[in-house]
């Protein structure tokens, strides 16, 4: 299904092991894409760029810009919950 919306998460080196991170904690989700600098820069040749990945079928979009922005607790899920099992899991 393609989403009209996705979230693009800001890191500086960090949108693989992030993303890594949130597939450990989400069931059915998956790495989509990754894209990687190029010789044009403006990082790193062969550095990741960008990770598109899904969390139980939401997409997003990791992206390594570099350290202008820092990635904080600004951000936040709304995971929907039916159980309170869900809740202390999450």
């Amino acid at each position: 299904m393609q989403h009209k919306i996705i979230p693009n998460l800001w890191f500086d080196t960090e949108a693989e092991e992030a993303a890594s991170f949130y597939m450990s904690v989400f069931e059915n989700s998956r790495i989509v894409n990754v894209t990687h600098y190029t010789e044009a820069g403006p990082r790193e040749a062969g550095m990741v760029m960008t990770v598109e990945f899904e969390l139980d079928g939401q997409r997003f979009i990791g992206i390594n810009g570099g350290p202008d922005f820092k990635f904080d607790e600004a951000v936040s899920f709304l995971v929907n919950c039916e159980t309170q099992d869900e809740i202390d899991y999450y």
